[in-house]
């Protein structure tokens, strides 16, 4: 069993296997050996508290689950954590804390089902806690946004391999890549990222935060959480996202293809050359 001392959580490590082979035939009836990613379903128990069921592919379980309990606001300080236990025997991970959260059953009642690949889910007040988040987009350049894509050109393995993930990353400003997550969600990427994050201490205050998903409301609402301020994205964003984007401050760029990219919030801070 792994211990943290910064924090002393009792934690597992039980990263699974992530690619699996089988076979398929190719357009020319030619029988072929592909890869395909794991998936797993993975139910998160608070004090002993059903909370959700995700799916995974199981690569950082013990991250996920904190970065979920995260930014869900169902639990509020990496400090109360005692204990975060995988059991894939049982597909579960259980979660000790010494200050059980008083109101989970009115969080757990208002429950919002995201447009996040394979449904995420927001619970309690998450919404309204944006009222007393704010960041500062800081300045950049396309040079930074530049640096970004180039810094992860040697990640997304898995998707190079057998396809089926998103990507996420934390990165600085510029462009190093700090941590690279790929799951089959955006979503448990960027929530393992966070768990990270808060396990490590991690300010998000200087750093940007790249997908390969699409930002939509719950993505930017969990990067406004980690105080990210500069979100970049390979895919489009929705209008909900980047109206809580401009809400909170974080600066918003999408469709970062090569050498092209969109300014959606943000473009005051944007340094032309």
């Amino acid at each position: 069993m792994l211990q943290v001392a910064k924090h002393q959580i009792k934690m597992t490590n039980e990263g699974i296997d992530l690619l699996h082979t089988f076979s398929a035939f190719d357009e020319l009836g030619k029988q072929r050996d592909v890869s395909l990613t794991g998936e797993r379903p993975l139910t998160i128990y608070l004090d002993k508290q059903e909370i959700v069921t995700l799916m995974t592919m199981g690569a950082q379980p013990e991250l996920l689950t904190l970065g979920y309990l995260r930014n869900q606001g169902l639990v509020s300080s990496i400090d109360h954590v005692l204990a975060v236990q995988v059991d894939w025997e049982v597909e579960a991970v259980a979660v000790t804390t010494s200050q059980k959260v008083a109101n989970i059953e009115q969080l757990l009642s208002k429950r919002t089902v995201t447009s996040g690949c394979g449904q995420g889910t927001m619970f309690g007040d998450v919404m309204t806690s944006l009222d007393t988040l704010s960041v500062h987009c800081p300045d950049f350049s396309a040079e930074t946004i530049y640096q970004v894509l180039d810094g992860l050109r040697d990640y997304n393995q898995m998707y190079k391999t057998a396809g089926a993930v998103h990507g996420c990353a934390l990165c600085s400003m510029s462009g190093d890549v700090e941590i690279f997550v790929e799951d089959v969600g955006r979503h448990n990427a960027v929530d393992a990222i966070s768990g990270w994050m808060w396990l490590e201490d991690i300010s998000g205050k200087d750093k940007i935060f790249y997908t390969t998903g699409r930002l939509t409301s719950e993505m930017v609402i969990k990067v406004a959480q980690m105080e990210v301020p500069l979100l970049l994205s390979r895919s489009g964003a929705t209008e909900m996202g980047l109206s809580i984007a401009r809400k909170v401050g974080i600066g918003m760029i999408a469709r970062a293809k090569g050498k092209h990219f969109l300014v959606f919030n943000g473009f005051d801070s944007f340094i032309r050359s």
